[in-house]
């Protein structure tokens, strides 16, 4: 029996998804604080306008996963985690279909251009040398999350600077508290603003921050922008991610898609500079960023 039919958004990008059980449902997800971390910015909309779902779950049955190309079939109880990530990976394809294109960054306007820090292939240091940017006067874009569009603008992005509560289903023992960063390096979060209205992307920066690097900033060639710009895309669809004991997150990419990705990268690559700056901290790659500046 269908108990529940909620349609979200993500930019112009609309995902359904429909509840199946015995029992009533409220809601799909309690808790949006991760999806707005993820994709930037999502709502509930009032009514549904889709004429079909594209995520169905229902609740009996044994557990199970399955995409048939257009929609996601889920049976059996999954715990709130798994569902999050299936709602990011479908509505960050939605997005892309719209012209979207989620990135895994952080964005701060500095000194009058708007710079991405890529987390790309390693994530190492983009909360925290957008941390720096900030204290240093630059004004917030984005977070955890950039979306772009197809010219290169950011055009919408995460608020929140740290997820500070992970849902049953998403631990992570190799994350550190989210604080621990900021009491290290800064001793606690700066004031900042933030950039009101849309932005083009001027420049990005792939940090690497360890403490016993020795500075070092290197412009990047086309291919390694694009491999490391790639990465920070891909993140979205979660094709590594185990979403229970037994169960991986279907395979939702195509070739189609991966070719479409791949010139929009190489679109956007092609008038930016890239630059892989390995820093000690925090203010050293900031201190390396001015330069090239």
């Amino acid at each position: 029996m269908l108990q529940l039919s909620q349609e979200m958004s993500g930019g112009s990008a609309r995902l359904r998804v429909d509840v199946h059980g015995p029992d009533p449902v409220e809601y799909v997800l309690e808790d949006m604080n991760f999806l707005n971390y993820r994709l930037a910015a999502v709502s509930l909309e009032p009514e549904v306008t889709l004429a079909e779902p594209d995520v169905v779950w229902d609740q009996e049955g044994d557990k199970s996963i399955s995409y048939d190309g257009e929609k996601m079939t889920l049976t059996g109880q999954w715990d709130a985690g798994p569902l999050q990530k299936v709602v990011v990976t479908m509505l960050a394809l939605k997005m892309e279909a719209e012209g979207l294109h989620p990135s895994h960054s952080a964005a701060a306007n500095y000194k009058g251009k708007t710079m991405l820090f890529l987390g790309g292939e390693s994530n190492h240091g983009k909360s925290m040398g957008l941390i720096e940017a900030l204290r240093r006067g630059g004004l917030l874009v984005s977070t955890e999350t950039t979306v772009l569009n197809e010219d290169g603008v950011a055009v919408m992005g995460s608020e929140d600077m740290f997820l500070k509560k992970r849902a049953k289903g998403t631990e992570r023992a190799d994350k550190a508290a989210p604080n621990r960063g900021v009491e290290k390096f800064f001793g606690e979060m700066p004031t900042y603003d933030s950039l009101e209205g849309d932005s083009n992307v001027d420049l990005v920066i792939v940090p690497s921050i360890d403490g016993n690097y020795d500075p070092a900033t290197t412009e990047m060639g086309d291919f390694e922008s694009g491999f490391q710009m790639l990465h920070s895309l891909q993140n979205y669809f979660l094709l590594n991610e185990l979403l229970a004991v037994g169960h991986v997150m279907p395979m939702v990419d195509t070739e189609p898609l991966r070719a479409k990705r791949a010139g929009f990268v190489e679109r956007f690559v092609a008038p930016r500079k890239f630059y892989m700056i390995r820093a000690a901290n925090p203010q050293v790659l900031m201190d390396e960023v001015d330069k090239v500046l």
